[in-house]
């Protein structure tokens, strides 16, 4: 699966960014919910360490993310939690513990049936789709990172996974708030990186979204608002799917207000 590599690579960028970082470094907050740098790095080992036992070991997985999910319940926070399951790693040792496991997982997702159902936090998903979702969350979390950083990145074209994952949880934003599904789904064409023209659905000048892929990928992820892109938006349903636009599982989340994510 390309996906696998993607997600690897996706890691191991992120990994360069972070490397030269001292201890004390990984202690500064993010402008995501004020996550810290090992915050959010420990939300990615932990989750990539739960999508590996879900491919791996289900039982286990079940046992596991069953015990985070009553924490969750009970009213304890996810930083909370995952400091607590990984003994307080943090900084260059927490750094070197996540990518070992990136790079250990990868040959097992590599060796498995795409299309093989696995266990996830919401609906069973194929293998490539649970890979794909940790390149997202990779993806993701790495840009409050860039930007706390002040480091504009430099996208690939990998990220038209991500692009292709915000495209097919379309109607999934809308469900998962209880809304009715509009339709049609609005036109997409994107930008690559490359250069390369992206397009999802049927034309349209009616409800059409256009712009640059990686913009486009910054508010189906929830790091950007819509509002501080340059993303062309024609069309009712467009415009209320950017509003709320939400391409990774779990309850309904808002976008972060105008303003408030950029470079640091």
């Amino acid at each position: 699966m390309q996906q696998v590599d993607d997600f690897v690579a996706e890691s191991e960028a992120l990994h360069s960014v972070l490397k030269p970082l001292s201890d004390a470094e990984f202690q500064r907050p993010t402008a995501f919910k004020a996550w810290t740098l090992d915050h959010v790095i420990q939300h990615l080992h932990f989750f990539n360490r739960m999508a590996d036992l879900s491919l791996t070991a289900p039982a286990q997985f079940q046992d596991e993310y069953g015990a985070f999910d009553a924490d969750r319940r009970a009213g304890q926070t996810m930083v909370e939690i995952t400091d607590r399951l990984l003994d307080g790693l943090s900084g260059q040792a927490l750094l070197a513990a996540w990518r070992t496991t990136y790079l250990d997982m990868a040959p097992r997702f590599s060796a498995a049936d795409p299309k093989a159902r696995v266990k996830w936090a919401g609906p069973d998903m194929s293998v490539r789709s649970s890979i794909t979702a940790r390149l997202m969350e990779t993806w993701a979390h790495g840009q409050e990172i860039h930007d706390l950083l002040g480091i504009v990145r430099q996208d690939s074209d990998r990220i038209r996974n991500i692009a292709h994952l915000g495209v097919q949880t379309y109607g999934w934003t809308f469900i998962n708030r209880k809304e009715d599904v509009p339709e049609p789904m609005p036109w997409v064409q994107l930008s690559a990186p490359s250069g390369a023209v992206w397009e999802w659905g049927e034309p349209s000048d009616t409800e059409k979204i256009s712009g640059a892929a990686t913009e486009f990928c910054q508010v189906v992820t929830q790091t950007r608002n819509i509002a501080d892109t340059a993303l062309a938006v024609t069309g009712e349903n467009a415009t209320r799917w950017m509003s709320i636009a939400q391409c990774f599982a779990g309850p309904p989340e808002d976008p972060p207000a105008p303003g408030t994510r950029g470079p640091g």
